[in-house]
C-alpha cells in the first residue's frame, strides 16, 4: 500500500512539475534540467500526504506541494557550486553548473525560488486567503535566514570544526528540517487542519526533518556513489561534523531510530488513518539514497 501511494503522489508531482510552462532559453532549460532530473519528492510528498491526513484534498494542495521542490531544487543548485559544497554531480547527473556554467547556475536557482512564490500566490478557490497568506509567510520563513538559508550558513561555518551534538542538530533542524517541517504545516494548513492537527504534524516533520539527515550523514559514509547519484565522503573531504564523526556509526543509527519513533509518536493524536505518514518516516530511515 505505501508504495503504491507514494508512487501516485510522485506520479501527480512530476506530471504538474513537467507541464509548468517552460521558456525555451537557456534560462528555462537550466531550471527545467535540475527539477526534472529525478529526486525522491519527499517535500512535495508530506504536504500531499498531511493534506489528505487533516481531511483536505491532494489536488486542491499540489500546486503549492510542487512549488516547495521549486524551492529544494534551488537550494541543491547553489549547494553544488564551487563556493560551496564543489559537487559536480547531482541525482546521477552533472550539476547545473557543469552543464550551463556558474553564471547560469546561480541565475536558475534564483529563478526557481521566485517562480515558487509566484506559484505559491496563485488563488486557490476551496482555501480562505488567511490560511493561503500564512503558508506564503512560514514557507518565505523556513527558506530564508531563519531556516533552510540560516543552517547553510552555520554549516559552512562549521567546515573544519569540531561541533557539539548540540550544534550538529541545530544546523540539521535548519538546513533540512525547516523546509520538512513546513512541508508538512502547508498540507495540514492548506488542507483545513485544526490547530492541535497542525502542531502534531509540526512535530512528527521535526523529527522527520532530524531523521533524514541523520541518514544522509550515514549514506554519505556507508552508500555508493551510483546509488546516491552524488559523490560519497564528501563531509570527511569538508571535515564536517555529523553525527556519525561524533557518536560513531552505530550511535548514529539510534538516534535515527529515536527520531522514527518520535515521528511515530506525533501521530498518535489523529483519529483517521495515518498509516502512510507512519511508513513515510520509516522509508526516510530505510532509504538507499
Amino acid at each position: 500500500m505505501f508504495r503504491t501511494m507514494l508512487k501516485n503522489y510522485a506520479a501527480k508531482i512530476e506530471a504538474f512539475l513537467t507541464n509548468l510552462p517552460w521558456d525555451e532559453a537557456t534560462m528555462g532549460q537550466s531550471m527545467r534540467y535540475s527539477l526534472v532530473g529525478g529526486g525522491k519528492r519527499i517535500r512535495p510528498v508530506l504536504a500531499l500526504a498531511t493534506a489528505e491526513a487533516v481531511g483536505g484534498d491532494a489536488e486542491t494542495v499540489l500546486p503549492a506541494a510542487c512549488s516547495l521542490e521549486l524551492i529544494h531544487t534551488y537550494s541543491l543548485i547553489h549547494d553544488d557550486l564551487p563556493a560551496m559544497d564543489n559537487d559536480d554531480y547531482r541525482r546521477g547527473r552533472l550539476s547545473n553548473h557543469k552543464v550551463f556554467g556558474e553564471g547560469n547556475a546561480i541565475l536558475a536557482g534564483d529563478g526557481l525560488l521566485t517562480y515558487a512564490f509566484e506559484i505559491l500566490a496563485q488563488p486557490l478557490s476551496a482555501v480562505s486567503l488567511e490560511r493561503q497568506l500564512r503558508v506564503i509567510q512560514e514557507v518565505a520563513q523556513a527558506a530564508g535566514p531563519a531556516g533552510m538559508v540560516g543552517g547553510q550558513v552555520l554549516d559552512l561555518a562549521a567546515e573544519g570544526k569540531t561541533l557539539t551534538l548540540e550544534e550538529v542538530e541545530q544546523i540539521h533542524r535548519l538546513k533540512t528540517g525547516a523546509m520538512l517541517t513546513v512541508s508538512a504545516r502547508l498540507g495540514g494548513i492548506l488542507g483545513g487542519g485544526t490547530e492541535e492537527q497542525i502542531q502534531a504534524l509540526t512535530r512528527y516533520a521535526q523529527a522527520l526533518g532530524l531523521a533524514f539527515q541523520i541518514k544522509d550523514d550515514i549514506l554519505d559514509l556507508e552508500g555508493d556513489s551510483k546509488t546516491l547519484g552524488k559523490p560519497v565522503k564528501s563531509d570527511l573531504k569538508q571535515e564536517k561534523s555529523t553525527y556519525p564523526s561524533l557518536l560513531g556509526i552505530t550511535g548514529a543509527k539510534e538516534q535515527l531510530a529515536l527520531q522514527v519513533q518520535e515521528a511515530h509518536k506525533a501521530l498518535t493524536v489523529f483519529n483517521k488513518s495515518t498509516d502512510f505518514l507512519y511508513l513515510l518516516a520509516d522509508y526516510i530511515a530505510e532509504r538507499k539514497s
